[in-house]
């Protein structure tokens, strides 16, 4: 048993050495929020694939499996939460659903929140072998879903050309077995907004997400640690961790936005200089400021 009540959560997704993506855009938040993050890296690379150069090395499945024997040798495997986000082989997949089943033997109550990173805007960037073991084998082991419009539509085979269609993928991957699903960032809003979208218990609510002229990576990652970190802190109030996951981010978007705007007036931005400022924006992290609200929508 953990000593005290304090969360405590592992952490299995990439890792960079610099910026902000995978563990490292999750870690750092959790642990401002107040809870202990062990964290295994299933990619250790020098920055994020947007930069021109990618140097490093992936994690294989051997050595995932020594790091949680490890942890479970010294007694120190007891967790309230699962993370998983970027991962690039199927068989990894399988090993993190073995490590679930596993943690679950000790608190059978822990959370798992499951990122199921595999693309955005029409295209995948894992091997497409990833995407049955996420919809038969991972997926029904979730707690919480948090895919982007695109990983949704991949896991449930059902186009989301609007609202209903939506609400159709929602009640498919309720259908299978996840308790709360989130998309963190969906296409049916305006010029102006994204649509996020959370349901759980027959209750489903949509957030208005202003766009930024801007490509950031690491989002997604840190969506699914705030929705996390907020599920726990308000009780499982889905619209409220909805409103404090999307004012932490936004507020982070924004000011990494403006601040790359200002030494670069015009054109794209590069990569170095849109990473996302958390250390910054530590306070919002603590303190999120709610501007937008979720409104009930069934």
């Amino acid at each position: 048993m953990s000593q005290d009540d304090t969360p405590r959560v592992l952490s299995i997704q990439s890792h960079v050495v610099h910026g902000y993506v995978g563990n490292k855009s999750a870690v750092f938040p959790l642990q401002v929020l107040g809870f202990e993050v062990d964290s295994i890296n299933t990619v250790q690379f020098s920055t994020h694939t947007a930069y021109k150069h990618i140097k490093g090395y992936v994690l294989n499945n051997d050595q995932m499996k020594e790091l949680v024997e490890g942890l479970v040798l010294n007694e120190v495997d007891y967790y309230t939460h699962f993370l998983t986000g970027y991962s690039r082989s199927p068989d990894s997949l399988r090993e993190i659903a073995k490590i679930i089943k596993q943690l679950r033997e000790k608190n059978p109550n822990l959370i798992y929140v499951c990122d199921p990173v595999m693309g955005d805007n029409g295209k995948m960037y894992v091997p497409e072998e990833i995407l049955p073991v996420y919809r038969d084998v991972l997926v029904p082991l979730a707690d919480i879903l948090t895919p982007n419009q695109f990983e949704a539509e991949l896991i449930t085979g059902i186009p989301m050309k609007d609202l209903d269609g939506a609400l159709r993928v929602i009640q498919t991957l309720h259908d299978m077995g996840v308790k709360t699903v989130v998309l963190s960032s969906t296409d049916l809003g305006d010029e102006e907004n994204m649509i996020g979208l959370a349901s759980t218990g027959g209750s489903c609510y949509k957030i208005p997400i202003p766009k930024v002229e801007a490509t950031f990576t690491g989002t997604g990652d840190l969506f699914a640690a705030l929705f996390l970190a907020w599920s726990h802190l308000t009780g499982n109030d889905v619209k409220l961790a909805l409103e404090k996951t999307i004012a932490t981010l936004q507020s982070i978007v924004v000011d990494t936005y403006q601040t790359a705007r200002a030494s670069h007036l015009t054109g794209k931005i590069p990569p170095r200089f849109t990473e996302l400022r958390l250390v910054q924006n530590k306070t919002v992290i603590e303190d999120p400021k709610i501007k937008l609200k979720a409104v009930k929508i069934n």
